[in-house]
Parts: C-alpha cells; structure tokens; sequence
C-alpha cells in the first residue's frame, strides 16, 4: 500500500480502490474497465474467471444463459488491450452436467469460440493438478464410487499473435513473449547423477530419437517444466489467511494458488533488470487480472517487480484483498477500532 500513485495507475481514467508500489485495483466490471486502456499497453493477462458449474458459488454467475458468449465480451476486449506479443492465460475448470456423471464440454467449445471466432492464437494448453482437492462430484465419486475424483483444470495460454520468425536466433524476440528457462526446475536425483558422471546409453532410440554423447550431460541448472502444475490452495497460514480471520474479513472463496501467477508471470514476461527493454508500453511488464477476487495475480506481480492491473466488481472481495500489501500494523489502523498495542505491529 502506497500514498503515491505508481506510473501503471495512470493508465486508466478510473480512480484506483487502492495502489501499491508497482500496482493499481481497480472495483468496477472489467468490460468497463478495459475500455479505459490504451491499446497495446499490457503484457500479460492472467485470470481466473467463475466457472460455468452445475451448482453456482456465491461468487456468482451473471452471465445468465450463455456462458460462452458472457465470457467472449470479455476477450473481445482484452485483445486490443495487449501488446503484440502479449499472452492471455485463462485458468478454467471443468464440471459434470447437473444431475448425471456426463462431463460438460463448455471450457473446450470456449477455446474453440476465442480461437475460430476471436482471432486468438492457442500457444499451449496448461493443467493444474490439485493433490489436496476433495473427492467430487460427490455423488459419482464417493457415493456411487462410479467416477474418479476431479482433480485437473484446464489452463488455456492464449496470444494475440504468434509469429514463428520472431523466435529465430539467440537474440530474437518471441511473440508470444516467452522464456522456459526462468521457469527451471530443480533436477532429480538421477539427472544430477548423470550430470556428474556423465554416463548415459547415447545411440539412437527405438523411437527414431538419436541422443548424443552430451545430450544429457549438460547442466543448465534446471529442468524444462511440464505443463502440469502442481500446486495446493489448501493454506490458511499466510498474511491474507490470518488477517481475514482476525479482522471478520470475507476472504474470496475460490483463489487459485500462487504457483500459477508465479509459473505465467516469469515464464511470459522478462525479469529484471529492463535495462534494455523497450517491448512494453511502459519502462517494465504489466501483469492484469480482469476477476481479481483476492488478487494473489498482484501480489506475486508485486514481489517479482513488474507492474501490476486487478478488477473486480465485488466490493467486498476487493477490500479484503488490499491487506496482502498491507502490513499487521496497517490492516490493524484501518479495521480494529480499538487500535491498542499499535507498537508491537511493524509499519
């Protein structure tokens, strides 16, 4: 939290609900909302949408009937707003039909609609796994025992453009923009056994691969990711959790963990320093998130340097949200009336 607006802040005519060292947050529909950007300002956007489920959260569902022509108002008008090599990362489940142990094809006639219809290029389809997620549908999973747990949504990255010249050479510029290398996992055990004493079967492969003396012997310090990503949203110990509880604050009741903003963030956009990037419309990437709800997308944007966009037309779920840049001190200021021992709480 910041009393001076940073340089992002100033992209929208819109007053900000609140505003961090490198980001804004912005209460209002992000139809709305995305008008006010300029075109080809942002870099990145990372969302989380609702989901078109049997049984609708009290996040909501405002889109009526058609889920697909709800959501497509939004793309339209998220694509004018990226930068030529800017990507748009959708996490979306999926859901059985209600009442029957039929899978709903929505989330894939939606990729086919942004694809065919709105000039979306799919660069990658993405899964996030969640090892902690309870058994469901409840009633074919552990009642009827006739399906297996639904544990896997989809992650659609989608780009503005994709243009297979600009990926050319070691100095060239992707576009999308995209770098697995900031995004290395650590080895296995037996990789880094086989780094160290180099011996490994090299000849060519029943497969038809043909793998040299030194194709595995190489260290470059990490591994290339799958695009499985593994990750729990079950903790309740962090700044956010332990606010929300002490202060009676209404947490969001669907945030995404924080391993996909932090996977998407440094895999599409440049670290720093951005010296020598001159891509974006300002001096360092800007990271958007049209559902904010807890704005975890900010949050991490926030520690990893680059600029950071949220919306979201819950007032509530917005208010709450500002206290992940808010220290115990200040979320202490601003929700307990009583506002004693303010000198054991940092700044």
């Amino acid at each position: 939290m910041t009393d001076s607006k940073p340089a992002v802040a100033n992209l929208l005519k819109s007053p900000p609900a609140y505003t961090s060292s490198n980001g804004a947050a912005y209460l209002g529909d992000s139809r709305d909302l995305l008008e006010e950007l300029p075109p080809n300002a942002i870099d990145l956007v990372i969302t989380s949408p609702p989901f078109d489920l049997a049984q609708q959260k009290e996040y909501g569902s405002d889109w009526e009937s058609d889920y697909i022509e709800w959501f497509t108002e939004f793309a339209d008008k998220v694509r004018p707003a990226l930068t030529p090599h800017g990507s748009f990362v959708i996490e979306i489940g999926g859901a059985f039909h209600k009442g029957a142990p039929s899978r709903s094809t929505y989330q894939f006639e939606l990729l086919s609609k942004l694809v065919n219809d709105h000039e979306f290029e799919l660069a990658q389809d993405f899964y996030w796994h969640n090892p902690a997620k309870l058994p469901s549908p409840a009633e074919w999973v552990t009642r009827r025992r006739i399906r297996s747990s639904d544990a896997v949504t989809h992650i659609w990255w989608l780009a503005k453009e994709i243009n297979d010249e600009s990926a050319k050479g070691p100095d060239a510029n992707p576009t999308p923009e995209a770098d697995n290398s900031r995004v290395l996992t650590e080895y296995s055990e037996s990789q880094k056994d086989l780094i160290r004493t180099g011996e490994y079967n090299a000849g060519k492969r029943p497969s038809g691969h043909n793998i040299s003396e030194s194709a595995f012997a190489t260290d470059n310090e990490g591994a290339i990711p799958d695009n499985l990503i593994s990750a729990t949203n079950t903790g309740s110990k962090g700044h956010y959790h332990k606010m929300c509880k002490q202060y009676e604050l209404k947490k969001h009741p669907a945030r995404f963990p924080k391993e996909i903003p932090e996977f998407f963030i440094k895999f599409l956009t440049p670290d720093p320093p951005y010296n020598s990037w001159d891509r974006g419309h300002l001096d360092q990437p800007i990271i958007l998130d049209i559902f904010g709800g807890s704005n975890i997308t900010g949050k991490i944007a926030e520690e990893n340097d680059r600029y950071w966009i949220t919306f979201e037309k819950n007032e509530q779920y917005l208010d709450t949200s500002e206290v992940r840049f808010m220290s115990e001190g200040e979320v202490m200021r601003k929700y307990d009336d009583g506002q004693t021992g303010l000198e054991d709480f940092p700044n």
